[in-house]
């Protein structure tokens, strides 16, 4: 599992400043709970020797009354998830008594927790960690999220103790009989995640596989079905018949980072009665930044009214027009209506992420979209594409080749992406493009003098002296 590193300190001493840098982003949101003013923020990063996820929490000011509580309680809670803690203090300012209730915070909880002295550009190490040695939390190291000063240095030794696992080289294809397509089902408490699940292997025969991994007890189910290997990952615990009616379920956001970051294919399970909620927007966004396979599964269909359900298509469309290329089902699990359509639509999405397309293919279909749209130009020179391979799968990444291809707008790469998701039928999956220029023979040459010329330009410089 990828480690998870929570980043703790009082108001303004830059976690959200480091958070974007420890995951390269100015957003990260994935997950919010509504009710809340501060809240915990979560993203993936891959800073250093390995990947992993980061646990932003609201500042941490000493009281613990009102907003205060609950951002104490939030912060707690990241401890709780995290397995380390960079405790963030201001190497400028100083010593409070906030960073002392922080200290103590963190000192209670056992975690394993690393100093941190940030704003400390331009300042000796030594002198902008000098203050904090009385907190007991180890030697401070200074570094400056703004600049990135020292983060990479941090990094590296933060994640030290923890096992780099090597990343498969190879994508599977989707003929790997020997491969178990690994599905991670998501969603919000209650949707019906445990009920589908339990639809999909068959009641009659359920057999719960816990491998832990880590204390948050991440579960995988290996089933077969018509020859074919699979795994499925539940964010929220398989529970045998019995236990299925319970209308509570516990919910991790962390675990489901996590089986989404384990998956080939994702199903995320919507309540049709509930709508798409901001978390199921901030989940999904996610799933897509990941690049992973996807089908949409609205779950609770079954006794709404012919209005509603146009209600909940329509709102689909509108909160969800970045998912275009995910397949949308509508089912009802506790029932089993349209349940055996799922595992299909997921083999057609997986399909889709490793196919193997053809460089001659590919450019053929590139000539055939820049003749019917050709791209516009720019300072009165036009975008020119010229060929098209393949550069990756699981998400297919198709590489254009072309003269000033990084001026290319993002509405015309949505029209090529859609050309080639037509083309190629590459339904259920993101697709990327990746763009590289020809390097201009010319480039530095343009305005070299010749030997003569040289020789003019220099006795000219000596005359405007005079």
């Amino acid at each position: 599992m990828l480690p998870v590193i929570a980043l703790i300190g009082r108001p303004n001493v830059g976690k959200s400043t480091l958070f974007n840098r420890l995951t390269r982003s100015r957003d990260a949101l994935v997950a919010d709970y509504p009710g809340l003013t501060r809240d915990r923020q979560y993203g993936f990063g891959k800073l250093g020797p390995i990947p992993y996820l980061v646990i932003d929490t609201g500042g941490v000011a000493g009281g613990e009354e009102g907003i205060n509580e609950l951002m104490v309680d939030q912060t707690v809670h990241a401890l709780e998830e995290a397995d380390v803690a960079l405790i963030m203090v201001d190497g400028r300012q100083g010593l409070t008594a906030a960073d002392e209730h922080v200290a103590d915070l963190a000192r209670r909880n056992g975690k394993k927790t690393w100093l941190i002295a940030n704003k400390a550009e331009g300042l000796d190490s030594a002198i902008a960690g000098a203050e904090f040695h009385g907190l007991g939390l180890g030697e401070p190291i200074a570094v400056s999220a703004v600049h990135g000063d020292r983060i990479g240095a941090l990094m590296d030794a933060v994640l030290a103790d923890f096992e780099v696992v090597a990343e498969d080289e190879e994508v599977p294809s989707y003929d790997d009989d020997e491969h178990a397509l690994r599905i991670a089902v998501v969603g919000r408490p209650n949707v019906g995640k445990s009920t589908l699940i339990n639809r999909m292997i068959g009641e009659d025969r359920l057999v719960v596989y816990d491998q832990p991994g880590t204390t948050r007890d991440s579960v995988s189910v290996p089933f077969e079905k018509n020859d074919r290997k699979y795994e499925l990952i539940d964010t929220a615990g398989i529970r045998r018949k019995s236990k299925v009616h319970e209308v509570i379920e516990k919910f991790s956001i962390i675990k489901a980072l996590q089986a989404i970051d384990r998956a080939e294919v994702v199903i995320s399970v919507l309540d049709a009665h509930e709508g798409v909620t901001e978390q199921d927007v901030s989940l999904l966004g996610l799933i897509l930044e990941r690049g992973r396979s996807l089908v949409v599964v609205t779950n609770k269909w079954d006794g709404m009214s012919s209005e509603d359900r146009k209600h909940v298509r329509d709102e689909l469309d509108r909160r969800l027009p970045f998912l275009d290329f995910a397949e949308r089902m509508t089912i009802s699990a506790l029932h089993g209506t349209a349940v055996g359509d799922v595992l299909p639509a997921v083999e057609r999405a997986f399909k889709a992420a490793v196919i193997d397309m053809s460089t001659s293919d590919l450019t053929r279909e590139l000539e055939s979209a820049v003749t019917a749209h050709p791209p516009p130009l720019v300072r009165g020179r036009r975008i020119r594409l010229r060929y098209a391979h393949q550069g990756g799968r699981n998400p297919p990444v198709i590489v254009i080749h072309g003269n000033q291809t990084d001026k290319t707008p993002q509405a015309y790469r949505r029209y090529l992406i859609n050309r080639f998701r037509k083309a190629f039928k590459l339904k259920g999956t993101p697709v990327r493009l990746a763009f590289k220029s020809s390097k201009n023979p010319f480039e530095g040459k343009r305005n070299k003098l010749t030997p003569r010329q040289e020789q003019k330009r220099k006795r000219l410089m000596k005359h405007v002296k005079k």
